[in-house]
């Protein structure tokens, strides 16, 4: 079943910000609903709110889309101009219905965190 209205798609949106938030905390144990928490709905910028310690530990301005036909270039230049505002990682979750969820980085990103473990940004 695809998200036809206004409202089923910023629920599908929803849900996924919902379970990112919830498995980076499930994650990250110190870290709570006050460090990780999806945005509000219809605001602007990144998707998933962290607090200033929880930034240190992700440094990460993560998009997420759960839509059935998605521009992947489109969702990449959004996600990275939100990063640049917040100078954080542009990190894109996306999926669709009944698939996998899938994560995007860029590859410098990628090839610092196989070899160093982490990511250095600034």
């Amino acid at each position: 079943m695809t998200a036809n209205t206004s409202k089923s798609r910023k629920g599908k949106a929803r849900d996924l910000q919902n379970r990112v938030a919830e498995d980076l905390r499930a994650s990250f144990s110190p870290l709570g609903s006050a460090d990780i928490h999806p945005a509000i709905m219809g605001s602007s910028g990144i998707d998933i709110l962290l607090s200033s310690r929880a930034r240190d530990m992700l440094p990460y301005a993560i998009e997420c889309k759960n839509q059935e036909a998605l521009s992947i270039w489109d969702a990449l230049k959004q996600c990275q101009a939100n990063a640049e505002k917040e100078a954080l990682i542009p990190l894109l979750v996306f999926k669709r219905a009944r698939s996998e969820t899938y994560a995007v980085l860029r590859w410098a990103d990628l090839l610092a965190l196989l070899v160093n473990g982490k990511v250095h940004h600034g």
